[in-house]
């Protein structure tokens, strides 16, 4: 797990650049540090300051024999950095830039490919050598051996860019459901480039900090990020989840349309087809799901746990502690949990039945609404972009907690709601579709076990049908008049932010009127990508490496093909993780209903504890926001604290707006 910097440049740039973008994101690899200059000479290797000891006397065509400085005055058309977190082959042979077949290919890479001992096995029977134990060695020797259909071969999360010396050409890959981030920039002087995070771009020659007026409002309006290829700041893009792109070093430029790359998606999620019945599915979610796991335990390093006390991050924790315990290894399975002093968002009562069942290491912290706006800045910065909720700061904390202790992988929870129907919005689509296809029984009976078991009226789920089948412009009316996130907000000045009002989640996320249509769009589109966001900057900054194991490709595709009723019946979610994990969870986990996470008592905060301070922070965002957040944002809140208006996240949305105007120096839409 790493950070990689690049520059491809028409006339040439200078290694004090690359140095400069590679130095931003030493917490993404303190534990080595490394370039590569491509010039009329060919590959030039560069140690730098955090160059891991051993590395320039290693026995590797890879090592660098000299440190970069300001001194190198020849400039470099393509350049290379690379910060590294060192998790499998601990040695300097793991050091990057990584070069192979006689320095054909070299790359940059960020990433862990858990399934590289199989593949391994497999190109050395094809005749392929290896000199280290790396992954990343296995992926250039399998872009050798399979070209881009590598990819597929792949279970893992990366991000890399590959470069083919012979061919001229450069090789851009991000993994299936986008864990690990590239963004890329094209500079003024005409430079392409691209790195892990975009606070990279801003020490570059020209760099100039403007807000993406449309990607803001669906930010301030709707909560929503990472939902296309383009960020808050104008001009800076990422590379799709699933996708690649390839440029001929010699004509790069004529390659690219208004900045953005060619893009080739090389996965689309496809659900498989099941034909067995609900047991069966059980048992093979269990397969599959502990086979994740088993696959994200492979590490050189210590692998801890976040731990909710939720139905997801407790079944990571349990199938983990069976595995470790095969291996007589159950000791040293370390938990970590953000709780809270507010009793209703406290999950403390449920995280410790699951360390009394398994025996771990358990650490705990509790965020607190003091350190909040102090600590608020510095998570902007990491974030790279404004971010939705305080429940970021809490697992801010749990990755800083498990720093703390010496852990250096984290396993966590993220994509089992999104594909097993774990969030109560996914009960609309279930009422719906037994609707539309005449189960009127079921449907009743349905409704009256969610209102049963979740204290839903039965008016309330009612008009969740409705509006879901109902018009958009019928939609947005019902949404302002019940207080709701709508297309105009009266807070938002849609002038000078320069926008069309549209709803986001219509227009990206495709129909969401089943389960497993709604599944697909959270995976591929909304939920998932922000969340894989936060995860990764709120882990890296840290120096840690999480983990998703319920985002093994084939758990999804396999989960994804189950028949809805199998994810969602008689208001009980995610039925076929529960009944899998049957006898591994403690059955009070395992029949939980309620669903928390790693959160705050943002509520509490907001109305109770200091609404004073809140609205101080908003009045301030206001006069940062360069008019685009209007005096009347005072008024939501004033709302929300005098209980006229439900809580949500939207206030926090404007704050957190306005510190990141503030921390990236950010232009208003239009200004020069």
């Amino acid at each position: 797990m790493c950070g990689i910097s690049g520059v491809l440049s028409p006339s040439g740039t200078a290694a004090s650049n690359l140095v400069a973008m590679n130095t931003l994101i030493r917490h993404r690899g303190p534990d080595d540090e490394g370039y590569v200059l491509f010039g009329k000479g060919g590959a030039s290797c560069f140690a730098g300051r955090d160059t891991a000891q051993g590395v320039m006397n290693a026995l590797i065509p890879w090592a660098p024999s000299q440190h970069i400085s300001n001194e190198i005055t020849d400039k470099a058309n393509l350049a290379f950095g690379h910060r590294r977190l060192a998790i499998v082959d601990l040695s300097p042979f793991g050091h990057q830039p990584m070069c192979y077949a006689d320095g054909r290919y070299w790359i940059t890479y960020n990433g862990e490919i858990y399934n590289h001992l199989e593949l391994r096995t497999e190109l050395e029977a094809a005749g392929y050598d290896f000199i280290s134990h790396s992954d990343t060695e296995v992926v250039l020797a399998a872009y050798d051996f399979w070209g881009e259909a590598c990819l597929s071969r792949f279970n893992g999360m990366w991000a890399f860019a590959l470069y083919d010396t012979k061919e001229r050409s450069l090789f851009f890959a991000r993994d299936r459901f986008g864990v690990k981030p590239l963004y890329y920039w094209v500079a003024p002087d005409g430079a392409l480039c691209f790195g892990s995070e975009i606070k990279q771009f801003t020490v570059y020659p020209g760099w100039k900090a403007r807000v993406n007026g449309q990607r803001a409002y669906d930010f301030l309006v709707w909560g929503l990020t990472d939902h296309t290829d383009e960020t808050l700041f104008e001009g800076v893009y990422q590379l799709r989840p699933g996708c690649s792109a390839t440029l001929d070093v010699r004509v790069w430029q004529g390659q690219m349309a208004k900045g953005r790359l060619s893009v080739k998606q090389w996965y689309t999620l496809t659900a498989q087809t099941f034909t067995g019945d609900f047991d069966e599915a059980a048992e093979q979610f269990k397969d599959k799901f502990t086979e994740a796991v088993k696959l994200r335990l492979r590490a050189d390093v210590t692998v801890g746990s976040c731990l909710s006390g939720g139905l997801d991050s407790s079944s990571i924790v349990c199938v983990a502690n069976q595995l470790l315990r095969e291996q007589d290894a159950h000791l040293l399975q370390s938990t970590f949990s953000a709780c809270a002093e507010v009793e209703r968002f406290d999950e403390r009562y449920w995280i410790d039945e699951v360390v009394r069942n398994t025996g771990v290491y358990a650490h705990y912290v509790y965020p607190s609404l003091e350190k909040l706006f102090t600590e608020s800045k510095l998570i902007t910065w990491h974030q790279d972009e404004p971010y939705a909720s305080t429940s970021i700061y809490a697992q801010w904390n749990v990755f800083r907690l498990a720093a703390d202790n010496d852990v250096k992988v984290m396993l966590d929870g993220q994509g089992a709601d999104e594909q097993l129907a774990g969030y109560h919005a996914f009960f609309a689509p279930r009422f719906a579709h037994l609707l539309r296809t005449g189960k009127w029984l079921t449907l009743w009976q349905d409704m009256q076990s969610t209102k049963r078991q979740h204290g839903y009226s039965l008016g309330r789920l009612i008009e969740s049908v409705i509006s879901l089948l109902l018009p958009k412009g019928i939609k947005d009316i019902l949404r302002r008049a019940t207080g709701r996130a709508h297309s105009f907000p009266e807070w938002l000045d849609m002038l000078i932010l320069g926008v069309a009002a549209n709803d986001p989640f219509a227009q990206f996320g495709g129909a969401r009127n089943t389960i497993q249509s709604l599944s697909l769009a959270q995976l591929t589109v909304t939920n998932l990508q922000m969340l894989l966001h936060w995860e990764d900057r709120n882990s890296m900054a840290h120096s840690i490496e999480s983990r998703v194991p319920f985002l093994d490709y084939r758990l999804v595709e396999f989960v994804l093909g189950l028949p809805d009723e199998y994810k969602l019946s008689h208001g009980i979610t995610k039925r076929v993780q529960r009944a899998g994990m049957s006898g591994i969870l403690p059955d009070m986990i395992r029949d939980r209903k309620d669903k928390l996470g790693f959160v705050t008592p943002e509520e509490v905060w907001v109305k109770q504890q200091a609404p004073d301070l809140f609205r101080a922070r908003l009045d301030s965002a206001i006069k940062s926001s360069h008019g685009i957040l209007k005096p009347e944002a005072s008024k939501v809140l004033e709302a929300m604290i005098s209980g006229q208006q439900a809580f949500n996240f939207g206030v926090w949305r404007m704050i957190s707006f306005g510190e990141w105007l503030e921390r990236f120096s950010v232009e208003g839409k239009g200004e020069v």
